[in-house]
């Protein structure tokens, strides 16, 4: 598992003092770059090096983040197939799972618009970051 820990910035709360969707979405972004750096280990964006597309997110609020206590993101693996994989991502504030991101990504070659099997490699350090 993977954890970052966000202090949410004032711009971050709406005008019902909660973090605003949008922001926890970006948080979760944030926090997936470690599961991308074993991919692209540089996050070089260029057309000929990356090779990851997300297929599928999908969030689900269940509390209140609220301005002036850190928020820690866990971020594990929650399935691996031949070609994808999927991230779950929880946001914590004061003990409590306030939300929960779900995303499916795709090892994809861009040049060739096609899906490609996950290397053993990095499948093995995919498996690594399975919840017990």
């Amino acid at each position: 598992m993977f954890t970052l820990t966000i202090d949410p910035r004032f711009g971050d709360i709406n005008a019902m003092k909660h973090a605003n969707s949008i922001a926890v979405a970006m948080w979760f972004e944030h926090a997936r770059n470690p599961v991308f750096r074993l991919f692209i280990p540089d996050l070089d964006l260029s057309y000929e090096k990356w090779n990851l597309i997300m297929a599928r997110t999908a969030y689900e609020y269940t509390s209140q983040i609220v301005y002036g206590s850190e928020v820690d993101i866990h971020t594990y693996i929650s399935k691996i197939g031949n070609s994808s994989f999927e991230i779950t991502q929880e946001a914590w504030q004061n003990g409590e799972n306030c939300a929960t991101c779900v995303s499916t990504v795709v090892h994809f070659d861009f040049i060739n618009k096609k899906s490609m099997s996950i290397p053993d490699d990095i499948r093995k350090i995919l498996k690594q970051h399975l919840p017990e």
